[in-house]
């Protein structure tokens, strides 16, 4: 079984590195102080008091975290990650459905933190140049922003790949930071396309290094470590003396997120995973593929990163309820329209952290506890990978698609159809053997495309305990090799 994060040194470049970032002034966060800002030094938080939540300022890199202080300007932590309980009343179940917010990480998305955990590695043993290596994020959307943003905290050149069709937010913001873009064909749907403009740059350019989400396990290492933490900190806050949790429903996207059900599993052993993905393109489901428009997931594969034996069920969203539940919480005649089902001014504040692929994950919630029967005792936690903020102008589109602006009616048809509505087709509860079906799927993208060794497959399904238990201790490890790197730099700890 090769290394599952490659931490091995190479001393005569991280001396290099070392120089380098010198030079930017730039002081490396660990997960310890994501997981827990009180760790991170005061001399840090100053510094932040005075800094924009989104700024290309390598002091940013200390907001990777679920706790910051929901502010775009000078904000600290809170004890607690932001989070928003979508009420009965808007869900149609008596479960407690609980999403972490990633609208205040800086990009507005978790996947900074993901990219994070990526490149870091690489740049605190001396594998990555930043003056000679190009970092390349090949991405469905928020990965490569997240992966194009630390590149420039960092002082690393940049590639971001994502479909042509993703969308106009997304490109926009991109031309401020990346140093490089490439827009591949299709859309949400089309992750192969954005593998083989990885192979084309390989094959002609001899400074890149690849970062793909999909297989490196940095990504889901760190949410293990990090996302995992921050939604056992809400659990612990919101459980009770009567409370119970019932599991974490979260869409496959690149998988990294479900490490946090890893995590959560490891806590509460009783609790379940289930996996989210479109209907229109049901690959875990069944073996399928299509189109879809759940931005912020990829699909027709399944990810390196995705523990597939230890996930309980499968679940499939259909893109529409995804959309129609998206446009209800979003648009003013929708906030209008739950004011008048009760819904409270503090719960509608919140709901423009939800984005697309978070109505999705909300979505799976419901028909997760409409399935195992949950009651109000049982909580359900998911994310809201990002916030409406990047989805604006899909907003515009389905207006001028329908033709008309949307209006009260709209939004109860929305709310009863697309949300009320939803039954518990389309699911599977998995046993021993359909997990091996999906994990088996890993052997026609990683093996014969990707070029991945099968031992490695083998050993993700058949010495389970040793690979992901393996993975789940490096990250004392990792943050070892940041606080020695951070000495050299001349920061003590």
């Amino acid at each position: 079984m090769r290394s599952l994060i490659n931490l091995t040194i190479n001393e005569e470049q991280l001396k290099k590195t070392v120089q380098s970032v010198k030079e930017k002034n730039v002081v490396i966060p660990t997960l310890a102080q994501m997981k827990d800002p009180n760790k991170i030094p005061a001399s840090v938080k100053e510094k932040l008091k005075k800094t924009g939540l989104w700024d290309v300022d390598p002091i940013n890199l200390f907001r990777i975290s679920w706790k910051n202080q929901p502010v775009k300007d000078g904000g600290l932590f809170n004890p607690l990650p932001n989070y928003v309980e979508i009420p009965s009343e808007i869900s149609g179940v008596k479960a407690r459905i609980i999403a972490m917010a990633g609208k205040y990480f800086p990009t507005g998305a978790h996947k900074v933190g993901a990219s994070f955990a990526c490149l870091v590695p690489r740049l605190v043993t001396g594998q990555f140049d930043p003056k000679y290596h190009e970092a390349v994020w090949p991405s469905t959307g928020n990965y490569c922003r997240g992966g194009a943003y630390n590149s420039a905290l960092l002082g690393c050149k940049s590639i971001a790949i994502l479909p042509e069709n993703m969308s106009r937010e997304r490109f926009e913001w991109l031309k401020t930071v990346a140093g490089e873009i490439i827009a591949t064909p299709g859309s949400e749907s089309n992750v192969k396309e954005i593998y083989d403009k990885t192979w084309e740059l390989r094959r002609t350019r001899d400074n890149v290094v690849i970062f793909n989400q999909f297989g490196e396990l940095g990504n889901h290492l760190w949410h293990y470590e990090v996302t995992g933490n921050a939604m056992h900190d809400i659990i612990k806050a919101e459980i009770g003396s009567k409370g119970k949790f019932a599991g974490v429903c979260l869409t496959s996207g690149s998988a990294g997120t479900l490490g946090s059900g890893d995590y959560l599993k490891d806590q509460y052993p009783h609790a379940k995973i289930a996996v989210g993905e479109a209907l229109q393109c049901p690959t875990l489901l069944d073996n399928g593929f299509g189109e879809h428009r759940i931005e912020g997931i990829g699909d027709k594969h399944i990810p390196w990163v995705h523990n597939v034996k230890n996930t309980d069920m499968v679940i499939a969203i259909d893109d529409n309820d995804s959309l129609g539940l998206f446009r209800l919480f979003n648009e003013p005649a929708g906030q209008d329209y739950l004011r008048e089902q009760g819904i409270s001014e503090e719960v509608i504040e919140k709901l423009s952290w939800v984005g697309i692929s978070g109505a999705a994950n909300i979505l799976s919630c419901i028909k997760f506890a409409k399935y195992y029967e949950l009651t109000e005792n049982d909580i359900v936690m998911t994310v809201l990978t990002d916030s409406a903020e990047m989805y604006q102008s899909r907003l515009q589109e389905m207006e001028a698609e329908r033709g008309s602006k949307y209006a009260s009616l709209n939004a109860a048809i929305d709310h009863n159809r697309n949300v009320l509505g939803v039954r518990t087709d389309s699911m599977e509860e998995l046993t021993y053997m359909t997990k091996k079906r999906i994990h088996n799927l890993k052997y026609y993208t990683w093996i014969e495309q990707q070029e991945y060794d099968v031992d490695d497959l083998n050993a993700q399904w058949y010495d389970y305990d040793e690979y992901w238990g393996k993975l789940h201790q490096m990250g004392p490890e990792l943050d070892k090799l940041i606080e020695q790197f951070n000495e050299k730099v001349g920061i003590s700890k």
